[in-house]
């Protein structure tokens, strides 16, 4: 039976001119899993432009949409008691630094143990929310900061403002191979076509921009600070690959290791060789309050691995 109601109104983005309805409406509302909003779709709870519509109906973009979101018991989560690093809090939002190897969404083989459940043991009040606050993700193995909104107002305001670029975010990335300069990949990213768990670049994928500038040089490796224009899946990961300069120590998309020779000197081998997951951290984030409208920013230490391993590198 369900015990939980909330309406919201939005826009389908211009961008997904063409998609089927229920593939504009993740778009539009990636707050809700895909499966509540194909619910929802079929019981008649998602109106576009006033009326009812299919979820196979090609929209054009920019329809006005009204959902009536409808939560049964068996969509909540069980708070979990996951140690967070809260960076700043106050009662319409919360800015946290998320660790590398926690999930932030449930899903298949991560039924428990996510972000939504330590949020949830944190402050039960985001039951309230949709997925507790969660206002956008971070891959697991990702580090760095997250903006999580407290009330179901708040969170409407905030996934609005992600999706019209208002946040600004930057990321520290660790590529394999030497960066002369910055620059701009502005490349289409779509699922790969045989590998269904990876994106990829491809003509007919969704328009993706990432701005890149040069931080640090190493002789066989390049620190840069990364800043999305767009926020595809596996943005950064993909963009870097499809450049020739994979992520450190990604293990879906690095293609080309780094090398490890030798001469070099033993500590970075062994911090190269002990790095196992993508050198990506989230290290700054931007925006403007929802509420008092005060302009907020925020920045995140690197992680010890991490820094570890650009020590290794320095020296």
């Amino acid at each position: 039976m369900a015990d939980k109601f909330q309406t919201v109104e939005g826009a389908l983005p211009a961008e997904a001119a063409g998609l089927r309805l229920d593939q504009a409406l993740a778009l539009a509302f990636p707050q809700y899993s895909r499966s509540q909003l194909q619910r929802w779709l079929r019981a008649g709870r998602i109106t576009v432009a006033g009326g009812a519509a299919l979820a196979s109906a090609r929209i054009a973009g920019g329809e006005p949409v009204r959902v009536e979101a409808e939560f049964a018991h068996d969509d909540r989560l069980v708070p979990e008691d996951i140690p967070l690093t809260i960076v700043y809090s106050d009662a319409s939002l919360l800015v946290l630094n998320k660790p590398a190897g926690l999930v932030v969404h449930p899903g298949a083989g991560n039924r428990l143990h996510t972000l939504q459940h330590a949020l949830l043991a944190w402050d039960p009040a985001l039951a309230r929310v949709p997925r507790a606050g969660l206002v956008h993700r971070l891959d697991k193995d990702t580090s760095g900061l997250m903006v999580v909104a407290r009330t179901p107002e708040v969170h409407t305001r905030l996934v609005a403002a992600m999706q019209s670029r208002e946040i600004g975010r930057e990321y520290l990335a660790l590529c394999v191979g030497r960066l002369t300069a910055g620059g701009t990949i502005d490349e289409p990213i779509g699922r790969h076509r045989t590998q269904r768990t990876r994106m990829t670049v491809r003509r007919d994928g969704r328009a993706a921009r990432t701005h890149y500038r040069i931080a640090e040089r190493f002789p066989a490796h390049t620190l840069l600070r990364v800043q999305l224009e767009t926020g595809r899946t596996h943005q950064i990961r993909v963009h870097l690959t499809h450049l020739g300069h994979p992520l450190v120590g990604d293990p879906e998309y690095g293609k080309r290791r780094a090398p490890i020779t030798r001469d070099m000197e033993p500590e970075l081998a062994a911090a190269l060789k002990a790095f196992h997951r993508q050198a990506l951290h989230a290290a700054r984030l931007e925006l403007t309050h929802p509420v008092s409208g005060k302009e907020l920013s925020f920045e995140a230490p690197i992680p010890e691995d991490f820094e570890h391993l650009l020590e290794a590198l320095r020296r």
